[in-house]
Formats: structure tokens, C-alpha cells, sequence
């Protein structure tokens, strides 16, 4: 999808956590920064914020809310220096509070710390425990706290030590990004989950979690940063190690399905061409008689593309997305959810009336959406409304960082194919195969996380985090 929509005007879409992004060594950090954070909206509309350094003072600037929003031509004027570190959040554990925005910063034994964090810690709520009893002081609900703590505690054995120590207790799904006054350090889950990656600027490195946010500050893509691997880098230049801590390598498909840009580069992966080589292999799969095809912007664009090119049959925009809806519909009742979803999305009646039409989507995660926008093609007159989804059914619950984190949200979870086209309304609905899906991708099947589809979870879940951190 690109970009996913927000929460707000789409409640029932999955949401991706956080967006990274960091610069090195240019005096315009900051500004560099808020146009990285700006190309990775789609990763969090929560809050943002932006950490920087000169290399003895820090400042810091962050908000809830859109980047355009929090920051300025004033406010980046205050953030001075030449290392900046950008974070965008949407939450999946700890409350939508401005405490806990990222980067989040603590000082400790006369250093500065600062943490930007994507993804989801499956044994944080054992190690909050255990560093609690030995009195640490928690001052948000984020697991991203937790990682800073394990840092501060081996500071005395150097940045990078602390880091491989923390990187060898936490388990699960992260990219992070510490900085401190003259560092930058970078490390990424040692499956690989969560993207991150490196590029160089005429006089510095960014880190990104997603390679469009380089095309926009006119960086140069370098590579990704290694499963495992931690980057340090400061005056000396770029310095790696690996991790202690091994694990299969599981790269999340959803990255690909759905959260990342189209104009990105994620696992190796263009995400454009990917999503259009899903829409061709449903062609071959589910060959379909139908006047058009269509996709309900943006989720579906690059599948129907796709599907439309292998099959022949005309691709059309039946259903026209007002980009400029803001936050108006912040309304607590799913009567005007609903009604939002209408003021967002508008079908050509023109075009639909009469038609055989063959909506192609990215994913149905909890089904109530789908079933508004078919109600709408109904009433306008679609003679038959047929749907392919472009990945296998959402059966089971992810507890690496996206937020269908309980199997009761996912519709696939308890309903047949079959029913959940007759809650929807469709006169058929078909999913993608899972081994067409990993096909579209050229990455082996063995280096993908697929759990969301068939329950295969590559990192045991905490007993902990089953019980206390879902509840």
C-alpha cells in the first residue's frame, strides 16, 4: 500500500510501527532529517521527532502529530550540529502519549543517549521485570526503553560493547538507532525482520529504513545494514561487527505486501515490481471473465497493474481517493468510520454501473472496511463485484511489530473463505497462493518470516509477553 492510510480515516488497516532515519557528518543534519522522516510518513502518523548533536551539545524537538506539522524553518534552525537522528512512531506497545515519542534521550554518567527503535521486543516485558528488581526506573511503557537501559548498564565497556551486549538479550523484531554526542550506532534483529539501510551523502552517511527516503535528500544508496550486524559510525568512519545472538533469517513479507513504498528497495526487493509480479501470478492462478479490473487506492494499485497486464483486461481507477481529507473524522462511533471511509474513497458510478467488476486488494485484515466500500459499489449499480487478494488469508496473530498482535482481530482466523465472501458481499473472492506469493518475491521461502499466514513464528514468544504485554 502506498502509503498506508492513517489510522484515523482507515481504522481497520494494519498499521507498521516506526520509520528510522539518520545522518553523519552534514551540517544540515536536521533539516536532511525532517525530509527523510517527511519520504517515511507512511510508517508512523503518530508523533515524530528529530534528536541532534554538534558534537558536545544536543537539542531535541518532538510532537505528536505529521512531520509538516511539528517541524519548521525555525524549529530546524534551533537543532543544530552535524548528527541528527529522526524517529516516526505509530505505537504497538506503549500509549499514544507524547512521553513516549521517539528518539527517545537520557543522560547517563555525563553521556547523552538517544534511541530511535522500530519493531517489537518479545522478551521486553521479562527484562523490564528483571532490571526493575534491581532498581531501574522506567519512565514510558515503550520497549524501546528497555533496549536503553541494557546500553547504559555496560556503557563502561565502550558504545559498541553495550550495544552487542544489549543486542545478545533482547529477542524479536527491530531495527535500531542510538546516537550519542559524536556516534552514531546502528544494529538490526539478527532475522532481519525490520529493514534498514545504509547510504552516503557528499560528506556523510544516513541510515533509513526505507531506501526512498535517500532519493529525496539525493543520498546514495550503499547496502542494507546485515542481519545482526552493528554499524558504528563517528570521526573514524564506518566500523562493523556482528552480533553474538544468531537466528534464521526471516525478512517480515508484510514489509513487501503492504507497509513499504512502492519506490523502495526492501530486502533486496523493489517493491514496485514486486506487488506487480503479485497481480501477475494471480492472473494465472484465478483467470476471471469480468469488464474491468480496479483497485481501491492505494492498497491494491500495483497488483491490479499487474493482473490487468497479464490478463488483458482494462485496468481502471473505479474508485477515485480525496488526498486532501485531514483529521477531521476523529469520531468514536463506527457509524461515522464508516462514514469517513466514503469521504476518502468515491466510486465513478459512470464507470462501475452495469459492470462486471474485479477488485484486486492487498490484504483483508478485519473485513469491515471491504464491506462498506462493496455496499457503496452495490448501491451505484456494479452488476457483479468480484475480489483477488493478492496474499494468502491473515490467520494468525503477529507479535513482531504489526498490530494485529490477537488471532480475534483477523476475520481469516475464523471464517472460510467462504464466509468471509458472504460478510463481505462479493459475488466471489479468491486469495493468492502462499507459494505464488514467495515466488513474486526471488527470496527463499526458508529466509521469510510467513507466520501470519501459516503459524510458523521463527522467534518463541515470552511467556511474559503472552501474558502481561497482549493484555
Amino acid at each position: 500500500m502506498e502509503p498506508p492510510l492513517d489510522d484515523i480515516q482507515m481504522p481497520h488497516r494494519p498499521k507498521e510501527e516506526c520509520g528510522l532515519f539518520a545522518v553523519y557528518g552534514n551540517k544540515d543534519a536536521a533539516k536532511l532529517t525532517y525530509f527523510g522522516l517527511y519520504a517515511l510518513q507512511h510508517r508512523g502518523q503518530e508523533s515524530a521527532g528529530i534528536v541532534t548533536s554538534d558534537g558536545q551539545c544536543v537539542s531535541e524537538h518532538k510532537a505528536m502529530g505529521l512531520v509538516p506539522d511539528i517541524f519548521n524553518e525555525q524549529i530546524l534552525n534551533k537543532l543544530k550540529g552535524h548528527i541528527a537522528l529522526g524517529h516516526l512512531r505509530y505505537s504497538t506497545t506503549g500509549s499514544s502519549l507524547i512521553v513516549n515519542a521517539q528518539p527517545f534521550r537520557i543522560q547517563f554518567a555525563g553521556k547523552s543517549l538517544s534511541i530511535a527503535h522500530n519493531g517489537n521486543l518479545v522478551n521486553a516485558c521479562h527484562i523490564r521485570s528483571e532490571l526493575e528488581k534491581k532498581g531501574s526506573i522506567f519512565q514510558t511503557s515503550m520497549d524501546s526503553e528497555v533496549v536503553l537501559h541494557l546500553i547504559a548498564k555496560n556503557l563502561d565497556k565502550g558504545l559498541e560493547q553495550a550495544m552487542r551486549y544489549t543486542v545478545d538479550r533482547i529477542k524479536g523484531a527491530y531495527s535500531i538507532i542510538v546516537s550519542t554526542e559524536d556516534t552514531i550506532i546502528a544494529t538490526r534483529d539478527p532475522g532481519g525482520f525490520r529493514p534498514l539501510c545504509l547510504g552516503r551523502l557528499s560528506s556523510g552517511y544516513v541510515l533509513s529504513s526505507e531506501t526512498c527516503a535517500f532519493d529525496l535528500v539525493e543520498a546514495e544508496f550503499i547496502r542494507d545494514i546485515e542481519p545482526g550486524e552493528i554499524l558504528t559510525i563517528n570521526k573514524s568512519g564506518l566500523k562493523s561487527c556482528a552480533s553474538n545472538n544468531k537466528s534464521r533469517i526471516s525478512q517480515c513479507i508484510f514489509e513487501l505486501i503492504y507497509f513499504s513504498r512502492p519506490d523502495s528497495n526492501v530486502f533486496g526487493q523493489n517493491v514496485y515490481l514486486f506487488r506487480k509480479k503479485q497481480g501477475e501470478l494471480l492472473a494465472k492462478e484465478f483467470p476471471m471473465d469480468v469488464d474491468l479490473v480496479m483497485p481501491f487506492p492505494d492498497s491494491g494499485n500495483y497488483a491490479a497493474i499487474g493482473y490487468a497486464h497479464a490478463s488483458g483486461i482494462p485496468l481502471e481507477m473505479g474508485v477515485i481517493r480525496n488526498h486532501y481529507v485531514g483529521r477531521t473524522f476523529i469520531q468514536p462511533s463506527q457509524s461515522m468510520r464508516d462514514f469517513a471511509v466514503q469521504v476518502k474513497l468515491n466510486p465513478v458510478k459512470e464507470l462501475i454501473r452495469n459492470k462486471r467488476v474485479l477488485i484486486i486488494e492487498d490484504s483483508i485484515i478485519r473485513g469491515t472496511t471491504a464491506k462498506t466500500r462493496i455496499q457503496s459499489l452495490r448501491r451505484i449499480g456494479a452488476r457483479e463485484i468480484h475480489m483477488l487478494v493478492s496474499c494468502p488469508p491473515h490467520c494468525y496473530a503477529c507479535h513482531y511489530g504489526i498490530d494485529f498482535s490477537t488471532k480475534g482481530e483477523l476475520i481469516a482466523s475464523g471464517k472460510t473463505v467462504e464466509e468471509i465472501r458472504e460478510f463481505i458481499g462479493l459475488d466471489s473472492l479468491s486469495y493468492l497462493s502462499l507459494d505464488n506469493l514467495v515466488r513474486a518475491t526471488h527470496i527463499p521461502k526458508e529466509e521469510l518470516c510467513l507466520a501470519c499466514f501459516d503459524g510458523n513464528y521463527p522467534i518463541p514468544i515470552d511467556e511474559h509477553f503472552t501474558k502481561y504485554c497482549l493484555e
